[in-house]
């Protein structure tokens, strides 16, 4: 692979995009509230019956005393709110990355394998010559990529390349923030199904939506990787579709006042607010 092509060389993956899931619960009086609580219970006694193989990869069940991976400290508990539904998605970060980490509207690439909690891999993606886009993949990845960043590259004489100190781990993600109660379009993943996939983030690209000359990733200004209720002016369009943030008539990219391609770091009137959020500067 030429260096020249690392980025956008895009594929199709048939689950991540394909069954991708749309908030579309067939079923009628189905309590998603209660189901979180259930996926949780159940993710719970995996990681107590469940533990890494440090040496050859992977996981597998517990036969002969061996620790547990709801012991392993490197095992983190993210807290989501999503739909006002209350989810609990478990991540073991084996290494955190180098670079930065992405938001749930950025292109990232990596290599992963998905699986049920009985071991069946239903997708595998193990070449990173190819991105993705986290707002078309299931929200488990929008909240769950966002604990890693990516990698350095390494590129060879031959133009070749390579990543180092990387994002990798495993993320345990509960049916709701995966396909819900109706499962995935292809039936390969049923409904109300926990999802485990293990990751490498090897690089990630920042996405400028509005192209107003600020990345998206920082158009999330209450931190929560929800970039849509981030909304300055108030019109109903978030910030990061919106190329006036702030609504006074003059367009983001156009309040770079020091012309340095930056408009974040702009404060005419010296108030703490930048002039693209900023209606009286």
């Amino acid at each position: 692979m030429k260096f020249k092509n690392l980025f956008f060389i895009l594929a199709v993956s048939i689950v991540i995009f394909s069954c991708k899931n749309d908030d579309n619960d067939e079923v009628d009086n189905f309590d998603a509230a209660a189901q979180s609580l259930i996926d949780d219970a159940t993710l719970i006694e995996y990681l107590q019956t469940h533990y890494l193989k440090e040496n050859e990869g992977g996981l597998d069940t517990i036969t002969n005393g061996e620790s547990p991976l709801i012991n392993d400290n490197r095992l983190k508990i993210q807290d989501i709110i999503k739909d006002d539904i209350s989810y609990k998605l478990y991540y073991l970060q084996e290494n955190e990355g180098s670079t930065i980490s992405p938001s749930s509207v950025d292109s990232i690439y990596c290599t992963y394998t998905g699986m049920l909690l009985d071991s069946t891999v239903f997708d595998s993606q193990t070449s990173f010559s190819w991105g993705i886009t986290l707002d078309q993949v299931i929200p488990g990845w929008q909240y769950g990529f966002s604990n890693f960043k990516g990698g350095n590259v390494v590129v060879y004489d031959d133009e070749s390349f390579d990543f180092e100190d990387y994002g990798k781990g495993i993320l345990f993600i509960p049916s709701g923030l995966a396909y819900g109660n109706s499962g995935s379009s292809t039936g390969i993943i049923t409904g109300n199904s926990p999802l485990i996939f293990e990751i490498e983030l090897k690089d990630v690209y920042l996405r400028d939506n509005d192209l107003d000359g600020v990345k998206s990733k920082f158009e999330d200004l209450n931190g929560d990787n929800d970039l849509f209720n981030d909304d300055t002016d108030g019109d109903g369009t978030p910030n990061f579709l919106d190329g006036d943030d702030d609504g006074d008539g003059i367009l983001t990219k156009d309040e770079d006042a020091n012309g340095d391609g930056d408009p974040t770091n702009d404060d005419t009137d010296n108030d703490g607010v930048p002039d693209y959020l900023d209606t009286d500067n």
